[in-house]
């Protein structure tokens, strides 16, 4: 049986998160992500406040610097090598740096780095993110199309059939829940975020971000990871260079992302970060997928014995 690693992204974060494994275990990879960024990330993840950690810029580390803990205790267990690796938009970074392709202070810098740049695209309340359930994806195109205004409003998050999220400006996205159930959609529910992620209006950020990539070592992924932009694997460091600056302005296509894993083969994902959003998601994309998440340590038994065929 092929398995695949899966890292989350923003919304999996907790207070207290990986609380459940032995901080002896989780502690030493938030020091040395402190070390490289200047704050205390483990007190921030152990005890909060949420606010803190719920700051663009300090949770985009935080969760990355979660999904490489856990990887290391599941790399303590010696099972044998996933086939592939993906992650959910910022746990694509942490992904990358699984496989060897980023180490792991650069990608520390990064993503915080991407996040203050994410934050400051677009002026504080002025947009924002809806999740929109009950329409397919070519539908919900055709919604956002229709929108009458000249604002910015666009599906950004494939995450499962009949769940996508859409970003944009806050008038666009106000006519969206006024009207998404006249429309065909079941539930329009706006998010609690100040950023509209993966949409054009992140396209500066996108450009700002690629100079730091350009001066940040990249190596050939030692495990291929199957990128948000189009569901492939790139291994080139350029092309992954394009990918992650793409990424930032481009959807999240991780429906499309778990059916090409599975058509290579892959029949059992393994989410390695906080919560199990991507286990549910899952789920409802393939029929019949093993999906485990690792934050419980009590499921590493299972998690193995599925690594292991």
């Amino acid at each position: 049986m092929k398995y695949a690693l899966l890292f989350p992204g923003q919304g999996s974060q907790a207070v207290g998160m990986l609380g459940k494994h032995a901080a002896s275990e989780i502690e030493p990879t938030f020091r040395e992500a402190s070390e490289v960024l200047g704050w205390d990330v483990a007190k921030l993840v152990l005890e909060g406040p949420a606010e803190e950690l719920n700051r663009t810029e300090r949770t985009q580390p935080a969760l990355l610097a979660a999904g490489i803990a856990l990887w290391r205790i599941w790399r303590k267990q010696e099972p044998p090598s996933p086939a592939a690796l993906a992650g959910h938009s910022l746990g694509e970074y942490t992904a990358l740096v699984a496989a060897g392709s980023l180490r792991f202070a650069d990608a520390l810098k990064l993503v915080e780095l991407r996040g203050q740049l994410m934050q400051a695209a677009v002026p504080e309340g002025s947009g924002g993110m809806v999740a929109v359930l009950g329409l397919d994806d070519g539908r919900i195109e055709a919604v956002c199309k229709s929108y009458p205004g000249s604002e910015v409003l666009e599906p950004v998050n494939f995450n499962s059939p009949g769940q996508v999220v859409v970003a944009g400006q806050t008038v666009a996205l106000d006519w969206l829940q006024a009207n998404g159930k006249s429309l065909g959609a079941k539930l329009v529910k706006r998010l609690p975020v100040s950023v509209p992620s993966h949409c054009s209006l992140m396209r500066g950020a996108a450009e700002q971000l690629a100079e730091q990539l350009d001066q940040t070592s990249v190596q050939p992924p030692a495990i291929p990871v199957f990128h948000n932009l189009d569901a492939m694997a790139h291994s080139t460091p350029d092309e992954i260079r394009q990918a992650l600056k793409e990424q930032l302005y481009r959807p999240v296509r991780w429906t499309q992302t778990i059916r090409q894993l599975h058509a290579n083969g892959v029949s059992a994902f393994l989410e390695c970060g906080p919560g199990s959003v991507l286990t549910g998601l899952n789920k409802r994309i393939v029929d019949g997928l093993q999906s485990v998440a690792l934050e419980d340590p009590a499921n590493l038994v299972q998690a193995l014995a599925l690594a292991r065929g």
